[in-house]
Formats: structure tokens, C-alpha cells, sequence
């Protein structure tokens, strides 16, 4: 992605909140984000949904602690506001919906609540979580658009959208980013592709790793981790899964590299335009994926994971949406 000049891996900040990717605590999460900004993460991606009572965006102005070296990403629409209506949508994870609000009306307030919780002056980039199915698209586009103007936010982005849907936003005021599910295991709309080439917005690949499947070490999952709701991490499922994914952790074991630094180097070659966002909560891990952006994949290999991914095919559903 090319924002202001800036390309590389993000970083994703859902996985520090609680009841996400289970318990942590507010010490482990700071150290994280921490990490991700010493590492050299192109942008800190989080949301308002994100833990209880806007808890992940708090959590990330506290590491950022005045610090504006990062462009800094949030979402609005999951935080609905005391008696509002819940805007109902479905969904393909277990609990089979999700709701939001973004009524134009809301959008201040929601904008206003995420300012006080990062601790900044402006939001660099600011996305409706999810289009509302009760209100047009672009009136809700044109409600961050008045925001822009008004300087609390600099960059509109889009989430979870159809090429339909960003060229419509599009057309109210530039889209400089549209964030879209994206990874081996999980191909982006080629239609919201060749949309956000012709208009030069660039592409967010949220679960660049797969919701950490992709980096080859996920055998189980925990109480409390948000995967038992998605298909593919059920029990026969995974097990499955990992057996498919077996040539393409060989081809990163023959380049000394982990297999998340392989799917993160393999998405960066998809198209110039893309940042994917990759969330950890370990250091370590944190800074391993972020040195992927170094990683550079000559045509051949490129070719044999291709070959490798076409044979992948995993079972259960992978898509948030339809």
C-alpha cells in the first residue's frame, strides 16, 4: 500500500482485546504494539468494536503515547449508541450475524469516542466497519467526508465492501484505502481488485495469516478464542487443513523462512497496492512478520506456490461474507 509514501506490513490490533483471540492482559498488549511500532509497521489498524467500551483503541493510544511515526486506522459502526437501532446483517461464522449503526447522524460521535480514546488530533484513516444494510452507503461516506473537512479525520477508508460499493464512496469523496478479507486460504473479490487498481486506492488485506492458520502452528484452540466460530478451525476441519497445507510449509522451510513470512511476502507480490495487516501479540513473532516485507519471491517460486495453493483447498467456510 502507498499512503502518504508509506508501503510495508501494518499491523492488526484486534488480537490484544479480550474475547478475541482469548484472555490477555493490558501489559502483554501495550508490549505488543510496542513492538509492532519499534519493528517499523507501516500503520496500526483497530476498530471501536474491538473489546469492550472502545477497549483495543484505548489501548493502542497508550502505546502510541503521543508518537506520530505510524499512520493510525480505526472503524466505526459496531459501538451503537444507547437506544439506536441494531442494524442486523448475516454473517458466516457460527453466531450467524453481526449489527451496526452508521447512520450519518452517529458518525460525529463515533469519530469524537475513537479521537478521545487514541489520544490524537485527527484520525489518519477512518472506515465504516461494514456498510449498514438500512442506509446508503453514501450518505454514511459523506457524513467522514464532512469530517474530513472539518479536520478530525484526514484519510476516508472502506471496509468489507463490493466494487460496487467503492465506487459508489468513491464517487462522494477519494477512497485512499478499501479493507478486504485477503490471504492463501482466502482469495480477495477480483472484481474489488480491479476496482481499487483503476481508482488508486489501496487494499487492506485484514487475516493476511488466515487468522494465524497460515503460520503453521495452529493444532487446537483455546477457551474463549473467537476461530470456534469459524469452520475451518473446528477439530476434523483443522486437522485436514494442516495435512493441505503441507506444501507450501516445505517451500518456506526451503527458503529458511517461517510459513506466516512466506504468505505474508506471497501477498505483498499480488499487487503493489496491498499492506496486509498480520496481528501477534508476541514480540517476537510481531517483529518476524513484519521483516517479510524484505522477502522477495523470484517468479519460479512464485509459480510453485501457486501450484501449491491451487492444491490447498480447505474445507469448511473461510469467508467473513457471502
Amino acid at each position: 500500500m502507498v499512503i502518504e509514501g508509506r508501503s510495508g506490513i501494518g499491523y492488526g490490533a484486534m488480537v490484544l482485546s479480550p474475547g478475541m483471540y482469548g484472555e490477555i492482559d493490558d501489559r502483554r498488549g501495550e508490549a505488543a504494539l510496542r513492538a509492532a511500532l519499534d519493528a517499523g509497521a507501516v500503520m496500526i489498524d483497530t476498530a471501536d468494536g474491538y473489546g469492550p467500551d472502545g477497549h483495543n483503541e484505548r489501548l493502542v493510544g497508550r502505546a502510541l503515547d503521543g508518537r506520530d511515526d505510524v499512520l493510525v486506522a480505526t472503524k466505526f459502526g459496531f459501538r451503537i449508541p444507547d437506544g439506536a437501532e441494531a442494524h442486523r446483517f448475516p454473517v458466516n461464522y457460527a453466531f450467524g450475524e453481526l449489527a451496526v449503526n452508521c447512520e450519518p447522524k452517529f458518525v460525529r460521535g463515533y469519530a469524537e469516542q475513537s479521537l478521545r480514546g487514541l489520544g490524537v488530533e485527527a484520525i489518519d484513516l477512518y472506515y465504516p466497519h461494514f456498510p449498514d444494510p438500512q442506509v446508503p452507503f453514501e450518505d454514511t461516506v459523506g457524513a467522514v467526508a464532512e469530517l474530513i473537512e472539518d479536520g478530525l479525520v484526514r484519510r476516508l477508508g472502506v471496509s468489507n465492501v463490493t466494487a460496487e460499493q467503492l465506487r459508489a464512496a468513491h464517487a462522494v469523496h477519494p477512497v485512499a484505502a478499501v479493507q478486504a478479507q485477503w490471504s492463501m486460504w482466502q482469495a480477495v473479490d477480483p472484481e474489488l481488485l480491479a476496482a481499487a487498481k483503476e481508482l488508486g486506492t489501496a487494499v487492506v488485506a485484514w487475516s493476511p495469516l488466515g487468522g494465524g492458520f497460515l503460520t503453521g502452528t495452529v493444532e487446537g484452540l483455546g477457551e474463549g478464542d473467537f476461530r470456534h466460530q469459524q469452520e475451518r478451525f473446528s477439530g476434523d476441519n483443522l486437522r485436514t487443513n494442516n495435512d493441505r497445507y503441507a506444501p507450501v510449509r516445505a517451500i518456506a522451510a526451503e527458503l529458511a523462512v517461517t510459513p506466516g513470512q512466506l504468505a505474508l511476502a506471497w501477498l505483498l507480490h499480488q499487487d503493489a497496492q496491498v499492506v496486509p495487516i498480520p496481528g501477534s501479540r508476541t514480540p517476537a513473532h510481531i517483529a518476524e512478520n513484519l521483516a517479510a516485507a524484505e522477502l522477495a519471491l523470484d517468479a519460479p517460486t512464485l509459480a510453485r506456490i501457486d501450484a501449491a495453493l491451487a492444491a490447498f483447498a480447505p474445507v469448511g467456510e473461510g469467508a467473513l461474507m457471502e
